[in-house]
């Protein structure tokens, strides 16, 4: 689904990302963990597109993406959840998964029933502002804005961020879900360790913009925890 060998950015001066490995198997969770400045945003957004890469590729579905603009990637199936969520909010909540089908591949123009049935909170608030929502209610659209582009790949950054401890749980549940119900590809950066080992089934850390381990959740141990998590 996503392979990414030797990838190095920069901002200005900065080395921030030194030949990053990442692969994620379709249909897989995958936790991308680190202390803060690590990388992590750097790596998502790189993958996005929003930051030209410097060196090193990047593979989706076999194609190589890694030149391609920003539209292009969302119209191949990949779904991003920024961090801060991003949502518009002098716009509706109609109006704002109305954006997330512009990017779709088939054309189509109706808000998928799907969203309302993870979120059904966004139907009843359809002709309300997104600004007006709650955090947690803002996250869940931007997840559904993002998922009606009819993603092959989602990508989370820091979901439960800001966000009260049940609607934390319930989105931990709707991500499990996606992944087992829809056979969502799912990339997740997440700083809280439990909600990590719930949801995801691999992990990938990266610690001072490299690649330092990698494996099923299963593998990652208090050593590995202390050595590259523990602030």
């Amino acid at each position: 689904m996503i392979h990414i060998e030797s990838l190095n950015q920069f901002y200005g001066e900065s080395h921030i990302l030194w030949d990053v490995n990442l692969s994620m198997p379709p249909g897989v969770c995958t936790c991308l963990m680190g202390r803060n400045g690590a990388g992590k945003t750097t790596l998502l957004k790189t993958l996005m597109g929003l930051l030209p890469k410097k060196s090193g590729t990047i593979e989706f579905d076999g194609d190589d993406i890694g030149n391609r603009p920003v539209e292009d990637r969302a119209h191949l199936g990949i779904g991003y959840v920024p961090q801060g969520r991003e949502i518009f909010p002098q716009l509706t909540v109609q109006e704002n998964l109305d954006i997330g089908l512009l990017a779709r591949s088939d054309g189509m123009t109706e808000i998928p029933d799907l969203i309302f049935e993870y979120f059904p909170v966004l139907k009843k608030m359809l002709k309300r502002r997104g600004g007006d929502l709650s955090g947690g209610q803002q996250q869940q659209l931007a997840i559904g804005r993002a998922l009606a582009i009819d993603p092959k790949l989602l990508i989370l950054d820091e979901p439960t961020e800001g966000i009260q401890p049940n609607i934390v749980h319930e989105i931990g549940n709707i991500i499990i879900r996606l992944n087992q119900e829809q056979k969502l590809t799912v990339l997740l950066v997440e700083q809280k360790l439990p909600f990590a080992q719930r949801v995801a089934q691999r992990f990938c850390i990266l610690d001072n913009g490299r690649s330092a381990a990698a494996g099923t959740i299963e593998e990652l141990s208090d050593e590995i925890i202390q050595r590259h998590l523990k602030i």
